[in-house]
């Protein structure tokens, strides 16, 4: 028996567009990113090699070696995304302003036609929302802690409070309660949004929850570097009440 592709019955193909991620090797949320994503957009998944070390100063300063870099972002050109984000917030943040601009330099001369940084994604969501004065949580140690305060600190950007979990391991594992109670003790009345830290913090189904609870932005890693990729490619991002989601949606005439 032969195959008859007339008599398939359902939706036609859609062309698929691409996002490549350049993603840490310890990074445990595949499924998280795809949650933003729209149906015809694909991601395309390489992974930065193994260090083994504790999630440091040292360890984010290895994730963003400028040769492994490039190397992983001409590794996911092949399947030819129109867009390549680095998801890892400490990599891009940990050199400083300085580092993070160089950071995307070095993926673009490798060939990325658009470039997306974890921290840098930040900056441009902080931008678009006017907001100048937040709070943060981080999974990290208070040295890591400290370098994302000063990174944003170059941009204008006042941290009024952050808090760290110290974590030096398995950050995936991290609870949306553990969370919430971090979001909860950080807010300030004069922060004008909260940023949770680190690519590797599951934070999606509790984004719109906390907008709702504080009665502010909450912005994440993994959200603001899928809006900032997608937002490259003239596309918006999936995520239903997320106030940065929702700023980035055409409004209707």
């Amino acid at each position: 028996m032969t195959f008859d592709p007339t008599l398939v019955v359902g939706p036609e193909l859609v062309a698929q567009q691409g996002i490549g991620v350049v993603a840490p090797f310890d990074f445990a949320l595949d499924r998280e990113l795809w949650r933003w994503t729209p149906d015809d957009v694909s991601l395309f998944m390489t992974r930065l090699p193994y260090v083994p070390v504790p999630v440091t100063v040292e360890m984010a300063s290895a994730l963003s070696d400028h040769s492994i870099v490039r190397q992983a972002t001409r590794d996911v050109l092949a399947p030819e995304p129109l867009a390549v984000a680095y998801a890892c917030a400490s990599g891009s943040f940990i050199r400083g302003k300085a580092g993070e601009l160089a950071l995307h330099r070095t993926m673009a001369e490798a060939g990325a036609p658009a470039v997306a940084t974890t921290s840098g994604a930040l900056v441009e969501s902080l931008r678009l929302l006017d907001a100048n004065r937040i709070a943060v949580v981080t999974p990290y140690i208070d040295a890591v802690t400290g370098r994302l305060v000063s990174f944003l600190g170059e941009h204008g950007i006042e941290v009024v409070s952050s808090v760290g979990m110290g974590l030096l391991s398995h950050i995936w594992k991290v609870g949306y309660g553990e969370i919430v109670s971090a979001v909860s003790t950080v807010d300030r009345p004069e922060a004008e949004a909260v940023f949770i830290s680190c690519t590797n913090v599951p934070t999606y189904d509790i984004i719109a929850p906390l907008e709702q609870m504080i009665g502010k932005p909450v912005l994440t890693a993994n959200q603001v570097t899928m809006c900032s990729a997608l937002r490259a490619m003239g596309r918006s991002a999936a995520g239903p009440g997320q106030w940065l989601v929702q700023l980035g949606r055409p409004t209707a005439a």
